[in-house]
Parts: structure tokens; C-alpha cells; sequence
């Protein structure tokens, strides 16, 4: 169980943030800056985690073409995102061949987002089934200098890229 928690921890804001390409939509990407994402995560226990990350341009448009992570790799075949809304169905796989069928539905706006990720997989033939809700604000266009980065991010805001540190 742990294992599929931690993996959800990672792709949810991941999921949140593929909103498409620039312009294409009226409301709006989010926007790169420093952010608190509050995750709430249900998979037979409820788990709940608030966190502030530094994220960039780059990585921004990362999430937003190819939503996935290191636990996860998604393929979501069906994507509908557009003024502020954004449907994803899908499946994730683990390196080690474990699959959990998703559906995403939500939200987002250049300050704020919120998502909620409903799952179902197997375990041992024992169907199991989860959601994950992660309700997201911008807080500012600076990060401090100890916001949670990315290894992108750290690439990006070392060589002088927005958003600059406080």
C-alpha cells in the first residue's frame, strides 16, 4: 500500500499541472513560482501532506506534455483539457509491472488548481481502489532560497531563469 501512496504523492501535482500547451485555452497555464499543495490521499488508509515547491517554466511545460513520474509510467489516451478544466483517463504502470487504471478530473487556473484522482488496480487478485486530491495555490512569483526544487528546477534557477529566489 505504502508503495502506491508514495507513487500517487508524486503524480498527482504531476497530473495537475498537464493543462496542455500554452494558449490553449482561455483561462490560462498555471503559473511558475512558488506553490503549497496540499494532498490528501485515500488508498485503504487516508493520508494527508502539505508541501511548498519552487517550479519553473521548464518543468511547468514538462508536466503539462507527458504527466508522469519516476514511480509511474502514464499513458492517458483520453485527455480533455481546456478552459480551466481538465479530464484525464488513463493507466500508470511501476517498473515493476504493477497497473493502476486512472481517471483525473478537476480544475486549474493560473494561481490555483485542485485535481482528484480516482484509481483501481489489483494487488494479489484483490481489486483495490483509492483517490488522491491535491488543492494547489501560487503563493508568489519568488522562492526562497530553501523551497523543495527539482533537479530541473535547480538546473534552470542556476543558470538565472525565473523564479528568482527571495
Amino acid at each position: 500500500m505504502n508503495r502506491i501512496q508514495a507513487a500517487l504523492a508524486t503524480a498527482v501535482p504531476t497530473l495537475l499541472l498537464a493543462a496542455g500547451p500554452a494558449g490553449a485555452d482561455s483561462v490560462g497555464r498555471p503559473r511558475p513560482g512558488y506553490w503549497e499543495l496540499t494532498n490528501v490521499f485515500t488508498v485503504v488508509i487516508t493520508q494527508k501532506k502539505v508541501e511548498r515547491r519552487c517550479l519553473v517554466a521548464s518543468e511547468i511545460q514538462k508536466f503539462m506534455t507527458s504527466p508522469s513520474n519516476r514511480h509511474y509510467a502514464c499513458t492517458y489516451p483520453s485527455r480533455a483539457v481546456g478552459d480551466g478544466k481538465i479530464l484525464l483517463k488513463g493507466s500508470c504502470a511501476t517498473k515493476e509491472g504493477q497497473v493502476a487504471d486512472v481517471t483525473a478530473n478537476g480544475g486549474y487556473a493560473p494561481e490555483s488548481f485542485r485535481l482528484k484522482l480516482s484509481l483501481s488496480t489489483k494487488i494479489a487478485g484483490i481489486p483495490l481502489a483509492g483517490t488522491a486530491t491535491t488543492t494547489a495555490r501560487r503563493l508568489g512569483d519568488a522562492c526562497p532560497a530553501d523551497a523543495v526544487r527539482s533537479d530541473e528546477a535547480k538546473r534552470v534557477l542556476k543558470g538565472g531563469d525565473t523564479p528568482p529566489q527571495s
